[in-house]
């Protein structure tokens, strides 16, 4: 156990070496496998499995797996479930249909909801047609699909814009005397969005369907299922919603009654149509109902991406006099958007954010630095202060940036007169001199 588990924890590169070595047991001394040894049953397997999906280690799942194996026990079908879910968190396709052959082997046949988690997987990682051919293996083995699986199954073809096949679903659920529910209308709006090539009134048919979604009504609760709930699996992360990793935030953050708009908003700042989106402010407030904060990120992205750039901080300035609490993302919403096309106003905006960002005790995290880093380090004149700050905000916070974000700062700094002993580039040659080189190693 000692040398499998050296193997696996060189920076991963013994995984393959680990699997190669099969299913053996491995003769230890008792008191250096209590050690050493995380988990002894399944149960404390299931324990370790649902802490690294909610870590979001996704990528560890398949190796927790392997272990398991080799410590000889038994996964249960509750194991698959938690197994299942958490890559479909993480995205990971193959996984996902590796541990449902797993399933398999072990005599355990797949049921509804594992099927439902394979479903909604081909549907985040946006591959349409191993979702219909996971419905078909459905009916072939006389697995029963419930109101979930349709809408898992809408929403995976309108992940790709597959509208006929959306509209196909429609007609086979409401055949089957099931109503259209809010995640329905949400898959339908994202059909249109994401159709190619896009129609000219797509903008506004998601009006539309905004406006029929109101009456909605549903043969099954829209809620999670006692399933779900055990797998911790939200309604939003099994359909993929927008809202799906926001969902549990607090202060107002996501309205669950707003589903519809939510993925409206995102759609049609995705389009950068400003006047369909001020439409659908109109008809929120008609509803009586506030953007909470997710629609208020969606109405300054569209405002920032077009280019309007004086609508789009009103936005935040008036969010921030609102007394809500300063989430970071408005602030990198703000940054991000007033830094497309790098105007020299726009990178004033980002950088006056990003100080009054700072003041406010609100802080990036890793991700967030790298990604608005990438964006900065793209500026090809001015003085590249913005770049600057975002670089020393991360080294304050001992972030290492991703790899690309540091070789575009890096470009950026080699194109401006920067001293051979300046402290900012010696330590970005550092950091590039520590990243994996292509054909191995450093």
């Amino acid at each position: 156990m000692k040398f499998l588990q050296s193997i696996n924890n060189y920076n991963g590169h013994g995984r393959t070496l680990l699997r190669s070595v099969g299913r053996r047991y491995y003769a230890v001394q008792t008191e250096e496998y209590s050690r050493r040894n995380y988990a002894n049953n399944v149960s404390e397997y299931n324990t370790v499995v649902g802490s690294l999906t909610a870590q979001r280690r996704h990528f560890l799942l398949r190796d927790a797996y392997d272990d398991m194996m080799l410590d000889g026990v038994q996964p249960s079908r509750d194991t698959f479930h938690s197994l299942v879910a958490g890559t479909m968190k993480g995205g990971r396709l193959q996984d996902a249909f590796f541990f449902k052959d797993e399933m398999k082997a072990m005599g355990l046949l797949p049921d509804v909801t594992l099927y439902n988690l394979l479903i909604s997987t081909c549907g985040k990682c946006k591959i349409s047609g191993h979702a219909i051919q996971i419905l078909e293996e459905m009916k072939r083995n006389e697995v029963k699909p419930t109101g979930q699986t349709y809408i898992c199954l809408l929403n995976a073809c309108a992940a790709t814009g597959r509208l006929n096949q959306v509209y196909a679903i429609v007609r086979d659920m409401t055949a089957a005397g099931l109503g259209l529910n809010k995640f329905c209308y949400a898959g339908l709006i994202l059909a249109h969005k994401n159709k190619i090539p896009l129609a000219d009134d797509a903008a506004s048919r998601i009006i539309e369907l905004v406006e029929q979604s109101k009456g909605w009504s549903s043969a099954e609760p829209t809620g999670p299922t006692a399933e779900n709930v055990m797998i911790s699996v939200s309604p939003e992360e099994l359909f993929n919603i927008p809202t799906a990793e926001y969902i549990n935030r607090r202060g107002g953050y996501v309205d669950k009654r707003l589903t519809v708009y939510h993925v409206a908003f995102q759609a049609l700042a995705d389009l950068r149509n400003s006047e369909a989106v001020e439409t659908l402010l109109k008809m929120l407030d008609r509803d009586n109902c506030c953007p909470d904060v997710f629609i208020t990120l969606q109405v300054m992205r569209c405002y920032l991406h077009s280019g309007d750039l004086e609508r789009g901080y009103k936005v935040f300035q008036d969010f921030l006099d609102s007394g809500r609490p300063p989430f970071v993302e408005v602030y990198t919403t703000l940054v991000e958007g007033a830094m497309v096309g790098h105007t020299p106003k726009g990178m004033q905006i980002a950088q006056d954010a990003l100080v009054d960002m700072t003041s406010r005790n609100v802080f990036l995290t890793a991700r967030m630095g790298s990604d608005l880093l990438l964006v900065a380090a793209r500026e090809k004149t001015g003085g590249y202060t913005t770049a600057n700050y975002l670089w020393d905000l991360m080294q304050a916070r001992r972030y290492v940036p991703s790899q690309p974000a540091v070789e575009a700062y890096f470009d950026g700094l080699k194109e401006r007169e920067i001293p051979a002993d300046d402290p900012r580039l010696r330590k970005v040659i550092e950091i590039l001199d520590s990243f994996p080189r292509p054909g191995g190693r450093p």
